[in-house]
């Protein structure tokens, strides 16, 4: 039986970067957003140093003519990148469903990244509505990935409601505090069958290792690229330190004591 500390091991040295979720491979552990950027070549920039193959699009901010130099989606081409249309500032789970019905319509696949807001200052999920949209999407075929708090309950809810992976925020959306609560994150990735990737909060590079040491299987970032001096290498550290994290958690670390242990060998010193 595994504890929530024991990572699964892998071949000594190796990085398994591709993870599976509701049956597609993705090569990249690292998922990225498009919104904040200054400038559709600086998104664009940021995105391909960061390595990312999902890349979130909120439905509201679309131009569906792709023909429209200043639409979102004349910039990412969906051979190249996995677009993933988001829900983004729904605050019901009427608008929640309805906006993803018009993704689907208007040509995106299947997928869809849940976000249903249940408070504005703090722009935490409103769980109920969350589990209501879950339900009628994952019944109408999508493939619902769901922005969630970082709560087992309501994370197993939404498994057992069909969502395809669950995405429990490391801290408020764009507040760039890093992982609060890594205890939470930890037991969420333990208990759930479902992918588990991190959405919301992580603000720097370190912010993003750490929360990959926690086993999950993935992070969704945004405003700690496009709010960044410099996007392009910021995004190019994320890279880094989401495989730098990985690579730790599946190394497992050394146990935590709160007393000094020599590293050298004890034997032989002169009394």
């Amino acid at each position: 039986m595994t504890t929530l500390l024991e990572p699964r091991r892998s071949a000594v040295g190796s990085l398994d970067t591709s993870f599976t979720i509701a049956g597609r491979d993705f090569r990249s552990r690292l998922m990225v957003g498009t919104g904040k950027y200054a400038s559709n070549d600086i998104m664009v920039r940021a995105i391909e140093a960061s390595g990312a193959e999902i890349v979130t699009v909120a439905v509201r901010r679309v131009n569906l003519d792709r023909r429209q130099e200043e639409g979102i989606l004349h910039h990412l081409d969906p051979s190249q990148f996995f677009l993933l249309a988001n829900t983004a500032g729904c605050y019901n789970a009427d608008d929640a469903v309805r906006y993803a019905r018009l993704a689907r319509a208007a040509g995106f696949n299947e997928w869809v990244k849940l976000e249903v807001i249940g408070d504005k200052e703090t722009l935490l999920p409103d769980t109920v509505g969350l589990l209501e949209a879950t339900r009628i999407l994952a019944a109408e075929g999508f493939k619902v990935m769901a922005y969630s708090n970082d709560d087992l309950v309501t994370a197993l809810r939404l498994q057992d409601a069909g969502a395809v992976a669950v995405m429990p925020l490391a801290s408020p959306i764009g507040s760039g505090l890093g992982l609060l609560n890594e205890f939470s994150i930890r037991t969420i990735k333990h208990r759930l069958s479902v992918p588990v990737v991190v959405d919301a909060g992580v603000g720097t590079a370190s912010d993003a290792c750490l929360t990959m040491e926690q086993g999950v299987d993935g992070i969704l970032m945004n405003t700690a690229l496009a709010s960044a001096s410099d996007p392009v290498r910021m995004a190019a550290a994320m890279r880094s330190a989401v495989d730098a994290g990985r690579l730790a958690y599946l190394a497992g670390r050394m146990p935590r004591r709160e007393v000094a242990v020599p590293s050298s060998p004890t034997e032989g010193l002169i009394e």
